[in-house]
Formats: C-alpha cells, structure tokens, sequence
C-alpha cells in the first residue's frame, strides 16, 4: 500500500468570450487530483465551484463532526474508500450533510477509486463488484441552448441537426431538451413532441427533459396523455425539483414513465423519491450525489425496489468516463446519459481527459485500462486553469506516522 500524500484542486473554465452564457455545466470543471507516495495519481471531479470546494477540503478542524477533508485522507490507504466515504461524511455533517459538502466527497471518492484501481491494476468497475454486462448503452443529450432571443423555429433546427447527428454516430436514444421558456404554451409544446419523435425516428429511444418546467402536476399530465403514443422511455424534470408529492400524483397518473432526481445527494435523499415520490426513474449524479460508493449503493438500493437508475451526466470528461463505470456494475441501470463531443464545442468535455470512448453499433466497450481508463491532458489543464492549484498536503513525519 502506497499512502494518500498529496491532494491537489483545479479550478478550469472556458473564457467567456468563447462559449454561451447558458446552463451547460461542461464549460467549466473542478478536478481532483489525489496523489500516493510513489508519485501515482487519480482524479475526480467534483459537481461545483473550486472555490467552496477549497473551504470543506481545508476547514479548520474543530471536532469530530466538523474536520477537514483533506487532513482526514492524507496517510490513508485509498483502498480503503468506502470507509473513509463514512469518515469524509461523518467530518462535515454539520456544515454539507445534503449540500455540496456531498459534492466535494463525491470528487474526492472518484478520485481515491481511479487511484486504487492504478494501484491494483484494474478497472473501477472491478473494484466496485465487476461487470454485470457486456457493454455500455449511452443515449445522447439534445441541447439546444436556452432561446437567449433566438426563435423557436431556430431551435427546433438546431435540435434536428443535432438529433440526425447523433443518429450518424450511432446513437440508439436520445434525450431532447424542450426547455423553451415562454416560447411554447403547453399545446404547441405537445406538437413539437411530436416533431421530434418523428426527428428521432424509428428503432431510436425518446426521452424528452422538460426543464421544471410546471408547477402542478395536472399540468405537467395535460401534456404527457397526449403523447402517450410517441413512447418515450421517461418525462424529465417536469415538475419542481423537491416537489416529491407532485411527482407521486403524476407518476400514479401518468402512462409515461416518471424520472426525478438529478440534484439529489446520499441514498437517503433518493429513498424518498423512491418510496414517497414513486418515481420510476431516478437521475442522481455521480458528481454530486456521493461519488462512486455512494452510487453503487443507490444502485443497489434501485435494483432492491424494481425502479430504474439513469444518472445524469452532464458534466466534463471525468464524469463521463464514471458512467461506463456505474452501468456496468448496474442491472438496474438501462441507459447513462452522454454528452457527444461532436456535437458540442467545450473543451473541457472534449479535450481534457482521454481517450474518449468509441460508439459501435450503438454501444460503448467496456473500460479496459486501469483506474477510470482516462488521463488529464495537461497542456488543456494549462490553457483553462483559472487559479493556481490548491494544494493540501503533509510532511514525511506525518506520513511516517500514519504508516
């Protein structure tokens, strides 16, 4: 065993000027980066800012349900995750028991799988229990950008364009984003459906994401009954985000599979959307939600209670790469979101880690390398660092110590 010595923080972000002022979350990165005594190194992403995640990583220690993450990790075995997951969790559960305090573990807990898999020479998904199937099924993303003045005709060519690429690649599914603001009452939101389950074509899964779009589950089943026959495989972020009750109604109403879920956080956030919310499909992030031990156990959690997980993804390369990890351990696990580099311009979801996951015949290969099966490009972390990294570390007597 080669001991945790060193933890470093990245804080990456695509200028202004080169991208849109929107909600795409692959424009900018926090990236973990936990180093051993020989030098090896594994990396993580955290679900947030790198300013607030530098505060829970250095908190001065004043107790034992208020320590600092990184003094907690320093000396540890890596391999030792899963307990030091209820340590990291035990540390902050007076200041991010549900917040992003859970974002910041669930970097750190990526980070410590992709360097224990480094040092095992295996890949995380065998850590986590190994492979339940053979391949990875992704559906891709269709976002067209919020409208930002542009015309609903405009998007709706923008999503086609992007829909017949994603096709061109391979894609068996894909999720159409209909976040169209004002633009389109819900009549003419039920056309567009339409529309796209005819852009979409036949033998390709639909799933259409509504952006929170109501406010009353009525209003959110007036549109779902009448596109029942479009068979989409699930109705995304219809309703508030903590509206469990209301998603209870529309799932007990509705013909169309009901999912929730995505800003969720620990196994016991997503056992309320199970058990109260009835939600067939749930979306935590493995960025956000508690990193790869804690998704392993909301998988199984998932697989206990006949519901299905599909995690949301829509985060840089090294959140990616984690899906193919997840499905494969995941019999309750269909599909995992993906963001195709083709079809969009960030280079931090594009460039920053490799190598980049090849689609065949609508499915992804197993990862093969060890770890995540991925490495940071150092010259992309160079050109879009945005401060000088965080660096948290001790001395050789401390680590002495420890041993």
């Amino acid at each position: 065993m080669s001991p945790i010595e060193k933890i470093e923080l990245l804080s990456l972000r695509v200028p202004l000027d080169q991208r849109r002022w929107d909600c795409d979350g692959t424009y900018e990165a926090c990236v973990v980066r936990i180093t051993d005594a020989d030098g090896v190194s594994g990396i993580g992403e955290i679900g947030g800012p790198a300013e607030a995640a530098g505060a829970f990583l250095g908190t001065t220690e004043t107790s034992d349900w208020r320590g600092t993450l990184a003094g907690l990790l320093i000396g540890q075995d890596p391999r030792d995750y899963a307990a030091l997951w209820d340590r990291m969790f035990t540390s902050i559960q007076t200041i991010g028991r549900r917040g992003f305090g859970i974002a910041v573990i669930s970097g750190l807990d990526i980070a410590l799988h992709d360097l224990a898999g480094k040092q095992q020479g295996v890949p995380v998904y065998k850590l986590l229990g190994g492979a339940v199937r053979d391949s990875i099924a992704p559906y891709a993303t269709i976002w067209p950008g919020l409208p930002h003045g542009r015309s609903l005709a405009v998007l709706m060519a923008n999503i086609e364009e992007k829909t017949a690429a994603a096709v061109a690649l391979g894609y068996r599914a894909v999720k159409i984003e209909v976040m169209f603001e004002t633009l389109a009452d819900d009549a003419a939101l039920v056309g567009l459906i339409r529309d796209a389950r005819r852009m979409a074509g036949p033998g390709v899964a639909l799933a259409i994401d509504f952006g929170y779009r109501w406010r009353h589950w009525r209003d959110a089943a007036w549109v779902l009954d009448r596109v029942t026959d479009c068979d989409l495989l699930f109705a995304e972020a219809t309703l508030q985000h903590d509206d469990i009750d209301g998603h209870a109604r529309l799932a007990a109403h509705s013909r169309v599979p009901i999912c929730a879920a995505e800003l969720a956080a620990t196994r016991w956030e997503i056992r309320a959307w199970i058990e109260q919310g009835r939600v067939d499909v749930v979306q935590p992030c493995v960025t956000r939600a508690g990193g790869f031990t804690e998704m392993r156990r909301i998988a199984e959690l998932c697989d206990l209670h006949g519901v299905q997980i599909v995690p949301h993804g829509w985060t840089g390369g090294i959140g990616h790469a984690c899906q193919l990890h997840l499905q494969a351990i995941s019999p309750a696990m269909p599909w995992v979101e993906y963001v195709p580099p083709a079809l969009y311009a960030s280079p931090l979801r594009a460039d920053l880690v490799g190598p980049e996951a090849v689609l065949e015949s609508g499915a992804m290969a197993l990862p093969r390398k060890s770890g995540l099966g991925v490495e940071l490009d150092e010259a992309v972390v160079r050109q879009y660092l945005v401060a000088e990294p965080r660096s948290f570390r001790v001395g050789p007597e401390r680590l002495r110590a420890a041993g």
